[in-house]
């Protein structure tokens, strides 16, 4: 066999070999096959505006009994976001602005800040420990994610666009300025429809002892959201 002939098959192989590796990754994660950046890459690598990127996580324990609900607020600058921070608050920066993000009781405020938004009671599971991860997600019209689940509620804000969100018990709609919240436990599938790209940002409040998220195959959506 000439050395020749050695590099060629060893180049087929390794082509063969990332070819499938590419396809075992699709079918690990759910969102890795339609949605840039799959949710899972950090928003400081992203390479691609579209896309859903990982902005923070943050380990909270178990929860009070008491109804809690995702505070969402904007500061002027990071340092001043910081200063606010208490307990089950997080600081991150996303589409230009800084939030502190917080999960507390309905009356709960921090010093400063303006308020966007309160999403909840969360439905969560009293004993659980649980972990905030936070994400932002930039969809055309029509890109849409894989089917999937959650082990823990999930909550949107969508700051521009309309999302359209399918489970077996229907479809959640929320546009501009408006949030959406869906329980642990179905099937879904999210798009961007209308004509106006979508930003969001999101959280998955899971069991700390379970994936934040599950890939599922039983499950497909019948094309219920609107175009």
């Amino acid at each position: 066999m000439t050395t020749r002939t050695t590099t060629t098959r060893l180049a087929s192989c390794t082509a063969v070999a990332i070819v499938w590796w590419s396809m075992m990754l699709a079918v690990t994660n759910p969102l890795l096959a339609q949605v840039p950046g799959h949710c899972e890459t950090p928003v400081s690598e992203r390479t691609s505006e579209a896309g859903c990127y990982f902005v923070a996580s943050e380990d909270l324990g178990k929860l009070p009994q008491t109804p809690l609900h995702w505070h969402l607020y904007n500061y002027p600058t990071r340092s001043l976001a910081e200063a606010a921070k208490g307990p089950r608050g997080t600081v991150v920066e996303s589409f230009g602005k800084v939030w502190l993000y917080t999960i507390a009781e309905a009356e709960w405020r921090p010093s400063g800040g303006q308020r966007v938004a309160v999403i909840g009671p969360l439905p969560i599971t009293p004993g659980k420990k649980y972990t905030a991860r936070y994400m932002e997600a930039l969809f055309p019209p029509g890109m849409a994610g894989a089917p999937h689940r959650h082990s823990g509620p999930e909550a949107w804000y969508v700051l521009s666009g309309t999302q359209c969100l399918e489970t077996p018990e229907g479809i959640i709609v929320a546009r501009a300025g408006e949030s959406a919240m869906v329980r642990e436990g179905p099937s879904m599938n999210i798009q961007g429809v209308g004509t106006e790209t979508r930003r969001s940002v999101l959280l998955v409040l899971h069991d700390s002892s379970r994936p934040w998220v599950t890939k599922i195959s039983d499950w497909k959506p019948t094309g219920l959201c609107p175009k």
